[in-house]
């Protein structure tokens, strides 16, 4: 018992001296750890550990104002511009459309559909024999409408497209007649139909109104006119896909009023007349105002 409690004591006694010398060894490692952790995150700005350092002075009231005004005025003059640039392109085009022969090279084809179209039209041997008479004007006056306003055109831009009007008219005007006239060649597509693979009555009547307008405007004034009357006798259906003529001409002219007739019939192999389709006979007068209009619509250039 005496042996087992003297080790008891010699194990208490080491150990607790043990202890107390880790004890004591480890404290300066602990407080050296704690002051760097305080060093590392010191609240000193570095406009403190610097004192050679120095602000620029705040801007005056007067050159805020300054600036915020010309960024605003800035800001508005570019979105001005912005809203204002589509607006001038469109004035541009009415005031100083293409002349006719720059509208010939207006009209990409969209597809290779549309670009044979477009070569039946412009190639077939009715076309090369009046483009060889130097008395008729060729041209597409629906070219001549501005670009961002055809969308706002009946054919010029809602009727145009595949299976519609793949390639707009190509017109011959004799305009220097005294009693002038046009011969316009179309093609007209499967979604212009009123029955199945009939065209619409409807729009047969639509290319007429504008064809004889085309053909007496000339004529008139000031080389403008709007519809008075208009008469359509429907003889045969016109089929879908068809490649149509339409000829008109001017058969009488009294002041500001010109008397016009013709058809629409398919367009065939030669330069002779085919069966008549659809005739008409209308009456059209110049309005007032129609001198600010004349440009837009004159064959002549």
């Amino acid at each position: 018992m005496a042996t087992a409690s003297g080790a008891a004591l010699v194990r208490k006694s080491v150990f607790g001296a043990g202890s107390r010398c880790v004890y004591k060894a480890r404290r300066p490692a602990l407080q050296k750890r704690f002051q760097t952790t305080q060093s590392a995150y010191s609240t000193t700005s570095p406009l403190e550990a610097s004192p050679s350092l120095t602000l620029p002075p705040p801007r005056s009231r007067t050159s805020r104002v300054l600036g915020a005004s010309a960024l605003f005025i800035v800001a508005t003059a570019a979105g001005l511009a912005m809203s204002v640039a589509p607006a001038i392109e469109t004035a541009n085009g009415f005031i100083s459309p293409p002349t006719n022969a720059e509208t010939l090279s207006l009209f990409v084809p969209a597809n290779s559909e549309a670009e044979e179209i477009n070569k039946r039209i412009v190639s077939n041997p009715l076309a090369e024999c009046l483009r060889a008479n130097p008395q008729w004007i060729e041209s597409r006056p629906h070219m001549k409408i501005p670009e961002n306003m055809r969308s706002h055109n009946l054919t010029a831009g809602t009727l145009q497209g595949d299976d519609k009007i793949a390639s707009p008219p190509l017109t011959f005007a004799n305009t220097k007649a005294e009693l002038p006239s046009i011969v316009q060649i179309a093609h007209l597509g499967e979604k212009l139909c009123g029955h199945p693979t009939i065209i619409h009555g409807g729009l047969l009547a639509t290319l007429l109104d504008e064809g004889l307008a085309r053909a007496c405007f000339p004529a008139l004034p000031n080389k403008v006119g709007v519809t008075a009357s208009l008469n359509i006798t429907y003889k045969k259906p016109c089929p879908a896909n068809s490649f149509i003529v339409l000829r008109a001409e001017t058969t009488k002219v009294d002041g500001r009023k010109a008397w016009v007739k013709g058809w629409i019939e398919i367009l065939g192999d030669g330069v002779e007349e085919g069966e008549h389709l659809v005739e008409a006979e209308a009456l059209f007068v110049e309005p007032r105002g129609a001198k600010n209009m004349a440009r837009l619509y004159s064959s002549d250039e």
